[in-house]
């Protein structure tokens, strides 16, 4: 381009001199040899560009070979949270099933927690049922939760704040709780809902769970007993083809366990055996975040 450049120049000089030329062609050919030396720099810098994405790109990859061995500690670390975060939530899941399991008939806890807890149930029947073969408390999401929302209502903080009071006595102190949120089957589809972080049913019951066991908190009980899951639609206890039955479905339960925890160890008590007064540390305070991320109730 260079030569051509000269060659053009020449030219220009040799038919002016020959006198040969007329102005409108000597114009042209000025013309021409600009654009050319346009061209020229365009093509310089366009150059010069990629030479310099090509040392940037250079770096990177040197940059990725040099902390390769970084990266591998970091999938081997993930990798051994998420088989602690499987086992804790294993952990969780047999707890659940054990409580669910328990076979009708007599109760699961003391007498006189029993007689507490089913007084509590008859005071706020609206919001409260207890499940004294199983010894689970469940609030009913309906009223606990405006619908599509995670967010506690003034009435059910309340009664929660009670609730507290008797998880945090002499006859139930040192039980473990597993607090389990659940839902209908129908999907979520309100924006606002979605938008609020409650994707879909398996986030909005493991939020609605984490509610619950943060207002507990909030009231003193001990964040060790206390462990959280959400299983969204799986676990019905009742049709979802109807209404009724699925107002049944969206609630939260409380299980409280027939374990007890004695230096930093989940001992079983008997029915009929009174806990301790006083929780000790659980083995992993990690497990109080359970399960698949993924959704509360009403929509």
């Amino acid at each position: 381009m260079a030569r051509m450049f000269h060659l053009v120049g020449v030219a220009a000089l040799g038919l002016i001199m020959t006198g040969c030329v007329s102005q409108e062609k000597y114009n042209a050919l000025k013309l021409d040899r600009e654009a050319l030396a346009v061209q020229l720099g365009q093509a310089q810098a366009n150059e010069r560009a990629a030479r310099a994405e090509a040392d940037i790109l250079k770096n990177q990859i040197a940059s990725l070979g040099q902390n390769s061995g970084n990266f591998e500690g970091l999938i081997n670390n993930l990798n051994s949270e998420n088989a602690t975060l499987r086992a804790q939530l294993n952990e969780l899941n047999a707890k659940y099933a054990e409580a669910i399991n328990r076979p009708l008939g007599g109760t699961a806890l003391p007498a006189a927690l029993t007689n507490e807890l089913s007084a509590f149930a008859a005071q706020n029947p609206d919001l409260v049922e207890f499940d004294a073969a199983r010894g689970i408390v469940k609030f009913k999401s309906d009223v606990t939760f405006a619908t599509g929302s995670a967010e506690l209502q003034p009435k059910a903080r309340e009664v929660i704040g009670r609730f507290a009071g008797i998880l945090n006595s002499a006859n139930a102190s040192s039980y473990e709780l597993l607090v389990a949120g659940h839902t209908d089957n129908a999907r979520v589809s309100n924006p606002a809902t979605i938008a609020a972080g409650h994707k879909d049913n398996w986030y909005l019951s493991s939020h609605r769970a984490i509610s619950v066991g943060s207002a507990l908190q909030s009231q003193n009980v001990s964040p060790q007993r206390i462990g959280v899951v959400g299983y969204a639609d799986q676990r019905p206890v009742a049709s979802n083809a109807s209404e009724a039955g699925k107002a049944q479905n969206r609630r939260v339960e409380v299980l409280i366990l027939p374990t007890q925890i004695r230096g930093g160890e989940s001992t079983v008590a008997s029915p009929g055996q009174a806990a301790p007064g006083t929780a000790q540390p659980r083995r992993n305070k990690d497990a109080t975040v359970g399960t698949d991320p993924r959704s509360p109730f009403n929509k």
